[in-house]
């Protein structure tokens, strides 16, 4: 029951209250609070937060979150200051998810948890870390579900089960898909945040120029900036209300895969990607054989369950920074005085 407090104009909305008025005033297609499948370890409920609030809040304060800060989005290490981060990736999408959700009337408060918590599992330098650290594990290893196991064993949070399922399955190529729309909206709100991001930190790089661009992009997108971002997100905003269900826009869509092929051969797989490419598999590997091979030097909260000492390597080295990564294979491997 909602209460005013003493002399004051201030309201209290209390959990219940707030979990009511998601069911009056979100869309039929949204996620309810209330209707959460819950978490592993059953908890009693905050009286003032939703589940998916508690998610967020948990995520925020993480460990794995802060480390986020010092992870390349695309180029090693960056010195500049305006670099894109991984922690700066993620708060772009996050902005773009709810940015989404508002208008279509879904779990905004979903929508932010997922997206926070999307990167948390990802490795240093980026996607290299994946190509790097696949060869010991069956199949691919992937910071998404790198993602969920560090919410919910190294670290545990304790997140409700859809919160960890638009993470698990926030990256395009994951099956199965999402089980709820915030997690399509997740999807889609990596891809126009990493797309637009990414142009502008290779063209501060150096790495493209404004005449690089592709024709259809700019036509379609407009300038590269907060006009490609507002052009991307409409066009998921109007066929989502369209279909009913969370979609973009065919023609935009299709500018944007061919926009995506475009940065893969000229930015992520380019010649100075593909040349940092090479020393970041280096030192990843260099790192996991290590802590294979000296596994008592593995932290203590890395070894907190059954996993064998590959797995706690991975699940180790997977959790550093670029610049921990680089200072600790520099002390492991070229000692001081050797040039």
């Amino acid at each position: 029951v909602s209460r005013t407090t003493k002399n004051t104009d201030m309201h209290l909305r209390t959990r219940e209250e707030r979990e009511e008025i998601e069911r009056e005033l979100l869309s039929p297609e949204a996620t309810l609070s209330a209707e959460s499948k819950g978490r592993a370890v059953e908890e009693p409920p905050d009286e003032y937060r939703t589940a998916f609030e508690r998610d967020r809040d948990r995520i925020l304060h993480s460990k794995a979150f802060r480390r986020l800060k010092h992870k390349t989005q695309v180029f090693l290490n960056p010195e500049g200051d305006h670099f894109v981060t991984r922690l700066t990736h993620t708060l772009q999408v996050t902005q773009i998810g709810r940015a989404m959700a508002v208008p279509l009337g879904l779990n905004e408060a979903l929508t932010e948890a997922i997206c926070l918590g999307h990167d948390t599992g990802h490795s240093p330098f980026g996607h290299t870390g994946e190509d790097a650290l696949s060869p010991y594990v069956d199949g691919e290893w992937l910071h998404s579900q790198q993602s969920v196991r560090l919410l919910s064993v190294l670290e545990p949070l304790n997140l409700t089960w859809e919160t960890l399922d638009g993470i698990r399955a926030h990256s395009w190529k994951i099956e199965p898909p999402p089980n709820t729309p915030e997690g399509y909206l997740c999807r889609f709100a990596d891809r126009i945040a990493y797309l637009t991001h990414d142009v502008d930190d290779a063209l501060r790089a150096g790495v493209l120029a404004r005449d690089d661009l592709p024709a259809e992009a700019v036509d379609a997108f407009g300038e590269p900036g907060s006009e490609w971002i507002d052009s991307m997100v409409r066009a998921v905003i109007e066929e989502s209300l369209e279909q009913g269900r969370v979609a973009m826009r065919p023609e935009m869509l299709v500018v944007m895969s061919r926009f995506r092929d475009f940065m893969f051969e000229r930015v992520y797989l380019g010649p100075l990607g593909e040349r940092q490419k090479h020393a970041a598999i280096w030192v990843i590997r260099d790192l996991v054989d290590y802590f294979v091979e000296h596994p008592a030097d593995v932290p203590e909260s890395y070894r907190i369950d059954d996993t064998d000492a590959t797995g706690r390597a991975i699940d180790y080295v997977s959790g550093m920074t670029d610049r921990f990564a680089l200072r600790l294979h520099d002390s492991l491997f070229r000692p001081e005085g050797i040039a």
